[in-house]
């Protein structure tokens, strides 16, 4: 299983843009691939030539998201369908080997993240700035096209980013999860001292907590199934409370005890005004729904099933509650490199494994047991290269 195959299907190995160009790098180039039955594999992978306005880079470190656990072992998320072989990995950054044809942005040797989504730029949410909500958009990891698993990987210099020397690689490619916070706060709209609600304090929802305490949010509750994650972020946002949700209890009851952690049990001014539910599990929208204040917003970050049928809609429309959604995020890596170099928030805590890129296949598979007790798993990749 952890061998390396050394053929390849140059449609879903190559750049975003399908070159076919190749370049002869100096090391071999492994990839972690999914298949449509499910199962996944290191595959040698071609390196494309960086075409128009494109950048070769070296991969330095990815994150693995939930999202390439559902690949893998359902084979789909929503209408997103692994339908061949396919190249994981969407958080990432590295450093420009080599430019194409009129990239005036970047040169090789700089530092950059990867924002792993190219809109087509021409549809009219593009020209009205939505471009996370493109029909059209080509997403890195997202079959068919390849994702950053892999040692070389070519992408558009647009959609490059350049870091800061404080800002590590492993910081760097927690841009992404960052961004899906940034996004859902901006809509979500938190308030400075006013209180909320984390629902899920996997690596989403412990960012979220970091980034509602550096919001000015005050209190914050997180809730989790797991013990060791609430201890974690109690540890990681010192000063946050913690409720351990206990599905045996009805989203009614759970909401009435994480009322009480705010001080809302005898008056409910003080529940909170925003949830940001980072689970995307059908019973923790609901607690969520019961929980907020009265006119309050519960913000879905988390990604579900494709239909929840026990909404209490008759509660939020009575209780005038604004449910909002996300889909991935807009404009938002700017703004997460600031705050990392500018020490606003920390996410290097989160990365509790870290694997070389030859052991990817492992990598996942501990990511896809939460026994295992990780967080955020990364992938590294340390090979010295020279820069053209």
């Amino acid at each position: 299983m952890g061998s390396i195959d050394h053929g390849f299907d140059g449609h879903v190995n190559g750049g975003l843009n399908g070159a076919d160009h190749t370049f002869e790098p100096k090391h071999p180039n492994p990839s972690l691939q999914v298949t449509a039955d499910h199962k996944i594999k290191m595959v040698e992978a071609p390196v494309h030539e960086p075409g128009q306005g494109e950048a070769l880079i070296h991969v330095k470190t990815t994150g693995i998201c939930g999202s390439d656990i559902h690949f893998w072992k359902t084979g789909r998320i929503g209408t997103l369908v692994v339908e061949g072989d396919c190249i994981l990995g969407h958080e990432a950054a590295g450093t420009v080997l080599k430019c194409g044809p009129g990239v005036t942005n970047l040169k090789p040797g700089d530092r950059v993240a990867v924002e792993p989504g190219v809109p087509c730029g021409t549809c009219y949410l593009c020209l009205e700035g939505r471009y996370n909500l493109c029909d059209d958009v080509q997403f890195a990891g997202v079959y068919p096209y390849a994702g950053t698993l892999q040692r070389y990987k070519v992408h558009p210099a647009r959609w490059l980013h350049k870091i800061p020397d404080n800002v590590s690689f492993a910081e760097a490619a927690l841009l992404e999860p960052l961004s899906v916070v940034l996004h859902g706060i901006e809509r979500a709209g938190l308030s400075l001292g006013h209180p909320a609600l984390v629902c899920g304090a996997g690596p989403i929802g412990l960012t979220a907590l970091a980034a509602a305490r550096a919001s000015g949010a005050h209190p914050v509750v997180i809730t989790d199934l797991e013990p060791k994650r609430l201890a974690f972020a109690r540890s990681y946002v010192p000063g946050c409370l913690t409720y351990r949700a206990d599905p045996s209890k009805s989203p009614e009851e759970q909401a009435r005890e994480i009322r009480e952690l705010f001080g809302a049990a005898e008056d409910p001014y003080f529940a909170p005004r925003t949830v940001l539910e980072c689970t995307g599990v059908e019973g923790s929208v609901v607690t969520g729904c019961f929980a907020v204040r009265r006119g309050g917003t519960v913000m879905v970050i988390g990604v579900g099933r494709p239909v929840m049928n026990n909404l209490p809609f008759m509660h939020i429309s009575l209780a005038e509650i604004d449910l909002k959604f996300i889909n991935r995020y807009k404009d938002t890596w700017p703004a997460g490199i600031s705050c990392l170099s500018g020490g606003i928030i920390s996410l290097k805590e989160l990365v509790s494994h870290e694997f070389p890129l030859e052991k990817a296949i492992e990598a996942l598979t501990v990511c896809s047991d939460l026994s295992n007790g990780s967080i955020k798993v990364q992938i590294v990749d340390d090979v010295e290269q020279a820069y053209s």
